[in-house]
């Protein structure tokens, strides 16, 4: 999958995991698409070294499955860092 599409597939992957989790998140589509690259390299490697997947790519349902888990999972990790800010 060339760089484009894996922006592309983190951003859509981001906003997905951003609608999935209830409550209030911040950032807007500059924060989403970190989000998604960050989780769709957290779910790639997840996918990878635990079960295998392939992530090259682009139409591949594992590879969105992989990289929409590792979105939520980073956007958890990042609603627990923020929300203890709360002063």
């Amino acid at each position: 999958m060339g760089f484009l599409g894996f922006l592309l597939l983190g951003l859509i992957c981001g906003a997905i995991a951003k609608a999935i989790l209830p409550g209030k998140q911040g950032g807007g589509w500059i924060a989403t698409l970190i989000l998604g690259v960050i989780g769709a390299f957290l779910g790639g490697w997840i996918g990878g070294a635990l079960f295998g997947a392939d992530m090259n790519e682009f139409f591949s349902l594992s590879s969105w499955l992989w990289a929409i888990i590792g979105s939520l999972i980073v956007l958890v990790i990042w609603g627990f860092i923020t929300g203890r800010r709360k002063a």
